[in-house]
């Protein structure tokens, strides 16, 4: 074991290792946040390896890159292969270089000095509660750096170890993978006298890839403590039908992609996965902000990687920004997508993109399996609120009191009661064009009286500055097999509710 700890070692290390203790503080707190956490052991994401499969090629998107911390040399990352009993060194962390030719940060790959406030390994661990909104266990790479934390805070060092080995075999691209088995080796080395290098410690505390990479390991634990409450959706998914199979939620302040799957028994959260947003946070509003954007959206399309630089990774899933909302608030900017990060990166920094949302691309892989263009709905929030299921029907309630108005002044003829149902500025996009012809008349002489079954419900709510709602149905008049599919977008104004705009989907 000696053997293996001196070749695994860093051959210069930033400073003197005095004590294993002071090197796993971070650690040690982690795993006391993990034994606090209920059902701390069931992470969300499914077993698969990384890697980059896109080639270079052409997009047009304004994603320009990330400035995250990578371990390692080299296209592939650092290395630390167990072969015959022998580890590789764990390699330098350093940043990943952007499309557009901005300029690296170097940084040295064992961790900072941690807070002193962190319990001993070997204290017992708190009692676990029973998991609240639990979810499958895992085989992830997050699943299995979280089973590294828990075994260290249960005094299970060598095993820990073992594993944090085998987790950076299989991942050689996951940064922070990297430097927890290069604190978990550094551990094994007997302590110094000698006093630690002050410059250095001072000098690593204060190197951005560094903090990155705590701020991301903070906040994927946080993610796996507060766990949604049991049969919880998130506020906005306040009706889907089944003819979306899945729907998306991300919640940047946990830097969290929530995958929720749809059945005629409703949402189920699915899986959860760590993400990356915007460089200068949410709530895009200008084109360059490097934000991204707060709102209910849907994936307009599945970019193959073939067609991509390396930069995306896996593919990318844009999303329609600025939605009719978006561009009602003046808001500017395009080539929002959901996407994956370079071959020799498993995941960027909390805040790292232009505006984008970033995931891992085993991550994003298993996204793609599921989504359906124009289908699947993404929200994403700063912060998301959870509410039950009861309280989501009783929250589309007046939403589906203002359709059932709507429909019924339709069908009647009623021109003057069906005026009041949309703003002045109302607009409509359809494949078909009804220049000249007013929406009112449009609508009437559509319907003809006709009886009209609404299905295929979709209510998704978003409050902000406004109270809006996003409302997705197909129509049917009675003795017809087809009808149209329309989306909707509400505004409330005061007790009513108010078309601002509408898309004749087919």
């Amino acid at each position: 074991m000696a053997d293996i700890v001196r070749q695994g070692r860093l051959q210069h290390p930033p400073f003197r290792v005095r004590s294993g203790q002071q090197l796993l503080a971070a650690i040690a707190a982690a795993s006391a946040l993990m034994f606090a956490a209920p059902g701390a052991a069931l992470a969300s994401n499914a077993a698969g390896k990384t890697g980059g499969s896109a080639k270079a090629g052409s997009a047009a998107h304004k994603e320009k890159g990330g400035k995250t911390a990578v371990a390692g040399n080299g296209r592939n990352g650092s290395r630390a292969t167990a072969r015959n009993g022998t580890n590789s060194r764990v390699a330098s962390a350093r940043e990943v270089r952007e499309p557009r030719g901005a300029k690296g940060r170097k940084s040295t790959g064992n961790a900072e000095l941690r807070t002193a406030a962190a319990p001993a390994a070997n204290a017992k661990p708190a009692r676990r509660a029973a998991p609240a909104g639990s979810i499958q266990e895992a085989s992830s790479a997050e699943a299995r750096l979280i089973a590294v934390y828990e075994m260290f805070g249960r005094g299970q060092t060598r095993p820990a170890l073992a594993k944090a080995r085998d987790l950076v075999r299989d991942y050689p691209n996951f940064q922070l993978a990297q430097l927890v088995y290069g604190d978990l080796l550094a551990a094994q080395v007997p302590p110094s006298n000698s006093l630690p290098d002050t410059a250095s410690i001072a000098k690593m505390r204060g190197n951005p890839a560094m903090a990155e990479l705590h701020e991301e390991s903070k906040r994927r634990l946080q993610a796996l403590r507060d766990r949604p409450p049991a049969n919880t959706v998130p506020s906005q998914f306040l009706a889907l039908s089944t003819r979306s199979r899945y729907a998306i939620a991300v919640d940047a302040s946990r830097s969290r992609l929530y995958l929720f799957e749809n059945s005629d028994k409703g949402l189920k959260l699915a899986a959860d996965y760590y993400i990356s947003v915007g460089k200068a946070g949410t709530d895009k509003a200008t084109e360059g902000d490097a934000r991204t954007p707060l709102g209910v959206y849907y994936i307009t399309s599945s970019l193959d990687p073939k067609t991509l630089k390396d930069f995306y990774g896996a593919g990318a899933l844009p999303i329609n920004y600025p939605n009719p909302y978006d561009v009602r608030r003046g808001k500017t900017g395009s080539g929002i997508w959901l996407h994956g990060t370079p071959p020799q990166q498993f995941a960027r920094a909390p805040l790292a993109s232009d505006g984008c949302v970033v995931m891992a691309n085993p991550d994003l892989r298993q996204l793609l399996r599921k989504v359906q263009i124009g289908a699947t709905p993404v929200v994403t929030a700063r912060s998301l609120q959870w509410i039950s299921q009861t309280q989501a029907e009783k929250e589309a309630q007046s939403i589906t009191s203002a359709i059932t108005g709507w429909k019924d002044a339709r069908a009647s003829g009623n021109e003057a009661q069906l005026k009041k149902f949309y703003l002045p500025d109302f607009q409509r996009i359809a494949k078909k064009s009804n220049e000249g012809i007013s929406v009112v008349d449009d609508e009437v002489k559509y319907a003809q009286g006709k009886r009209v079954q609404l299905k295929d419900m979709s209510y998704l709510h978003w409050k902000d500055g406004d109270d809006t709602m996003v409302v997705t149905f197909g129509e049917v008049f009675e003795g017809e097999k087809s009808g149209r599919s329309r989306r909707q977008y509400w505004l409330r104004q005061g007790t009513d509710w108010k078309l601002f705009h509408e898309e004749i989907l087919g």
